[in-house]
């Protein structure tokens, strides 16, 4: 609740929880409806009935789902040089960049992730090498902890693959299939547990009522504020791109 005439809402679309603020004026004579960096805001008459507000926003579903997609997140730059600074399972890693064979591996030696390429200054390459690093140990964590939280929730471990979404960190398709935005391997261990812990609830409740969220408590007991620190960390996970 913000105001009297600005609340926030949530709606259930293609199977997620979408927030949105609510905004209601005397001076409105249509619905409108707006997409930004905020979410999802709703503006309509303040005489308007609440009634029929849900079967409105599920009609313009598909606009909605397309324009969270596309949305643009501003971050800051990572500068894919020597000694920048990156993030891996919630640490500050150092870019050491030097010379070596395009095909050198990518080595992790306490604080320093060792990049060789042939030309130290190349940024691409230095960039191409680093992601691509992130993604294999992502896959690696991912199916690690989704075995695991699997067996603890009494369920078979699901097909897992990564995702490059701009705006959701999982998901779990209609079939049991769950995709992992690749970028959570960044973040601190106990926030990419509650991700795995929601997408695995989806196997049991295709939903976000109290049933759901109970499944999920069982697993992530701290899911709430794992949430709100997801929300803040964000911008920062995004910076790689």
């Amino acid at each position: 609740m913000r105001s009297n005439n600005q609340t926030t809402h949530s709606i259930q679309i293609g199977g997620r929880e979408i927030p949105y603020i609510l905004k209601a004026s005397p001076r409105r004579r249509t619905v409108g409806m707006r997409i930004d960096r905020n979410g999802l805001t709703v503006s309509i008459p303040s005489r308007m009935s609440r009634r029929d507000l849900p079967d409105m926003l599920l009609r313009h579903a598909d606009w909605i789902e397309k324009k969270l997609e596309h949305l643009s997140v501003t971050t800051p730059e990572i500068e894919w040089e020597d000694s920048a600074q990156l993030l891996y399972l919630g640490r500050e890693l150092t870019l050491d960049a030097h010379p070596g064979g395009l095909r050198s591996p990518v080595v992790l030696n306490g604080e320093v992730l060792s990049v060789a390429t042939p030309d130290p200054d190349d940024s691409t390459a230095i960039r191409r090498k680093v992601l691509a690093w992130y993604r294999q140990m992502a896959l690696e964590d991912f199916t690690r902890r989704i075995a695991i939280l699997a067996a603890k929730l009494g369920v078979k471990t699901p097909p897992v693959s990564l995702s490059n979404a701009a705006t959701r960190w999982g998901s779990c398709s209609s079939r049991g299939n769950i995709r992992l935005n690749w970028r959570l391997i960044q973040a601190p261990p106990p926030i990419i547990h509650y991700v795995v812990a929601h997408e695995l609830a989806h196997l049991k409740e295709m939903n976000h009522s109290p049933k759901f969220w109970a499944i999920v408590e069982t697993m992530c007991p701290d899911y709430v504020d794992l949430r709100k620190q997801l929300k803040t960390l964000s911008a920062k996970l995004h910076a790689a791109q």
